[in-house]
């Protein structure tokens, strides 16, 4: 079975964003894009001014007129566009179940504070088991490449690296293959970054003598080479840049996406303790800081 390219809109200026960025997606995967948008009566406490049924047309129209504009920009791509009843996250994940990626759209919120992150995407990469990227409000075209001139046209600029928050506690192969493959699709270098942490009586000075940070450094970087190893055969095309970098990975991932194309990093969907399904605290950083757009890739 084809899995599409699945993309769910609200209506704002960030799904289309999301939108946009599907439709590229699904041009260099070769496949379908589905777009989806899920609305959920609300009760009302009066009438509203412009009748009972406006909310309800206006969200019958935002797939629709998305779709019909996206069919304009990109003619051969196979589109198809649903309006769907329910509680938009739970629609949305159930969409993703059948869908090879699911994006969707974040707002800008200024340089410093980073970016908003709505209460149905957090929901949706908690608890849904495909991969889900974010897509920043504004993203366009010309920041997924290198370069942008007036007269190169997109198809023929490199594509910026894709960055890979690599965790060598547990490497997990469904986090690596997505990244390879976006790289391998977009012809672009993979830079993965692994950030790890000397153990913490180095801090108070024992074995300070020792060449510790030079030795621990060799050790992560060889780990981490032999981590990608296999991954380098199975992709010989795509050129891989490693950094092995002292502290938390989130930091270093949130520096790469200024120049990323995007940025993947997984998702545990198991755990050693009972609960709710939760976003870790990297993820969480990452996406609300990251101004590339952002793969979560759930991974056991």
């Amino acid at each position: 079975m084809t899995r599409p390219v699945t993309v769910g809109l609200d209506g704002s200026a960030a799904g289309f964003a999301a939108a946009e960025w599907g439709a590229r997606e699904a041009r260099r995967r070769e496949l379908p894009l589905r777009l989806v948008h899920a609305w959920e009566w609300q009760p009302y406490a009066h009438a509203p001014p412009v009748g009972a049924d406006a909310p309800r047309l206006w969200s019958e129209r935002v797939a629709r007129e998305a779709a019909a504009e996206l069919r304009r920009r990109h003619p051969e791509l196979s589109i198809t566009a649903d309006h769907l009843a329910g509680p938009p996250s739970e629609m949305l994940c159930d969409v993703a179940r059948d869908a090879e990626l699911l994006a969707v759209g974040t707002a800008g919120i200024g340089g410093l504070a980073g970016f908003f992150v709505g209460s149905v995407a957090m929901s949706v990469v908690a608890h849904t088991e495909r991969p889900v990227v974010l897509v920043r409000a504004g993203t366009t075209d010309e920041e997924e490449h290198r370069f942008a001139s007036d007269d190169q046209a997109p198809s023929t600029m490199p594509y910026r690296p894709v960055a890979l928050g690599l965790d060598l506690s547990r490497p997990c192969d469904e986090v690596i293959r997505f990244a390879y493959e976006a790289a391998a699709v977009r012809a672009a270098p993979l830079q993965v970054i692994h950030g790890w942490s000397p153990p913490a009586f180095f801090a108070y000075g024992v074995g300070a003598e020792q060449n510790w940070q030079a030795d621990m450094a060799v050790q992560e970087t060889e780990e981490m080479r032999a981590a990608l190893g296999p991954w380098r055969e199975k992709y010989p095309g795509v050129e891989v840049i490693e950094q092995s970098v002292i502290g938390n990975s989130a930091h270093h991932l949130v520096e790469a996406g200024a120049t990323a194309g995007l940025v993947v990093i997984g998702r545990r969907t198991t755990r050693p303790w009972a609960g709710a399904p939760r976003i870790g605290h990297t993820a969480h950083a990452v996406l609300h800081h990251c101004p590339a757009p952002v793969a979560v890739v759930p991974h056991t």
